[in-house]
């Protein structure tokens, strides 16, 4: 079903990265050749605007009544009345609801309490946070303008990565503008007065349940795993299980009125998440401090492309932090003709990588011209501040 009010957002045209039906916005990238004939990239502030510029979007009465009383009941703060916490928005509920200008809006998946509403408050301490169903959700808010950002995890030092956030990244036109870092601190939470000796089940997300594997089975009890860390908090809060233990945040401990049993249970103490911010416009990048350019190509089948694609990196010095492959959804299978050996099936891959660069440099913008040489496909998904503290 088609959702009105979204915002067309800008990109590359000289990345070879078609429109679909978006309109420019925000900053728009130029590749231009100087006097000397050195190609570099230059970025012009464009204006925003939406699908309808006349007209409202269509509103829903009942998100609008979720929003009024997240916004009556502060979802922001820390509270132990699990009745008095917004609800989480799912994907029906999203609809335009203009800023009030007072504080920066950010989505995220999960209920308050989460890991990364921990992630949101750490890159905007005095944002307003807005709970989300699902990943995909958390997209829409700001497509729609419910929200001005969005903060999504894409992978975890123990984990690895969130693929599901990789294929949404492509499939929705936010720009990545910041990263965060964040120390995940696991914790064991019960029911006041509860002790470790009456807990008889554990829940919590299945990587932290896994992560926790050496207390866990210390304890001897059983593991059942939910959709949400915090959201198994609230669950075990609001039904009262004396006999159920939740490993969540400290934050969710104070907002659901839990004991904390014990932190850091996780079995190794090097436990980080990497959170990426979006926003429906790019930010202007610059040279004068570490910012980092996340991309995502196609190659064509054949020996050695891979490697040519890396070298136009390697050749100017930039570091490539994260290098992560996805099969297309939409073309899968490629079938390659030999006369020697006959037909043969290959998986169709997106390649995502992460460059320590700023789209500001030469380097990095003559990196992208070389690759956009050989590779069919080639999209930009952000150039952003490198976040160093942990």
């Amino acid at each position: 079903m088609a959702l009105k009010g979204a915002v067309k957002l800008g990109c590359v045209p000289q990345l070879g990265i078609s429109d679909l039906s978006f309109r420019p916005s925000g900053f728009v990238c130029y590749r231009v050749r100087d006097k000397d004939g050195v190609c570099r990239w230059e970025w012009t502030p464009r204006a925003i605007r939406s699908t309808n510029d006349d007209k409202t979007p269509s509103s829903a009465v009942e998100l609008q009544r979720v929003v009024d009383q997240s916004r009556a009941n502060g979802s922001g703060r820390l509270v132990k009345e699990s009745s008095s916490l917004p609800r989480p928005l799912s994907i029906t509920d999203v609809t335009y609801s203009p800023n009030d200008g007072k504080k920066v809006r950010i989505s995220y998946k999960g209920v308050p309490g989460a890991y990364s509403e921990d992630a949101a408050l750490k890159a905007y301490p005095q944002c307003e946070t807005v709970p989300c169903d699902e990943f995909e959700d958390a997209f829409k808010a700001v497509e729609l303008w419910l929200t001005e950002k969005a903060v999504l995890p894409i992978e975890n030092s123990l984990g690895g990565s969130i693929h599901r956030n990789y294929d949404l990244l492509l499939r929705h036109r936010l720009h990545i503008v910041g990263e965060v870092q964040l120390a995940v601190n696991l914790c064991l939470l019960a029911l006041p007065g509860v002790g470790t000796e009456q807990l008889k089940r554990v829940l919590s997300h299945p990587q932290a349940l896994a992560q926790s594997d050496i207390i866990l089975s210390k304890l001897g009890v059983a593991r059942e795993s939910v959709d949400d860390a915090a959201g198994a908090a609230q669950f075990v809060a609001s039904n009262r299980l004396r006999d159920a233990g939740v490993i969540a945040s400290a934050r969710a401990a104070q907002i659901y009125g839990l004991n904390l049993l014990a932190e850091r249970i996780q079995d190794d103490s090097d436990n980080i998440t990497r959170y990426l911010v979006l926003a429906r416009d790019p930010i202007m990048p610059r040279a004068d401090k570490p910012f980092k350019t996340s991309i995502v190509f196609t190659l064509e089948e054949g020996p050695g492309v891979l490697f040519k694609a890396l070298a136009v990196f390697a050749l100017r010095d930039i570091s490539l932090t994260k290098i992560e492959s996805r099969p297309q959804r939409k073309r899968p299978l490629r079938v390659v003709d030999d006369s020697n050996t006959g037909s043969a099936k290959y998986f169709d891959y997106l390649f995502y990588i992460d460059f320590e660069a700023s789209m500001a440099e030469p380097r990095a913008q003559n990196a992208l011209g070389h690759l956009q040489e050989f590779a069919p496909f080639l999209r930009v998904l952000g150039c952003y501040p490198m976040d160093t503290t942990l």
